[in-house]
């Protein structure tokens, strides 16, 4: 029971600091896609994607251990 609380209040930090993290520029690093044309937009956050991989695959080691 604790372990599966401690690991609800890291999810909801993570996701705190990600989306606060949007409006200061973790959502556009070098590595993400945009296109945009005329009546067109698409965005895949391909660095972003790997970032949030990689923090959530240390943050569940940790957890593991």
């Amino acid at each position: 029971m604790r372990n599966a609380l401690a690991a609800l209040a890291l999810l909801a930090v993570l996701a705190a600091l990600i989306t606060g993290s949007i409006r200061y520029g973790l959502g556009r690093l070098p590595g993400d896609i945009v296109v945009q044309r005329e009546n067109f937009s698409f965005y895949f956050p391909l660095a972003t994607a790997i970032l949030v991989s990689i923090a959530l695959s240390l943050a569940f080691w940790l957890f593991g251990r």
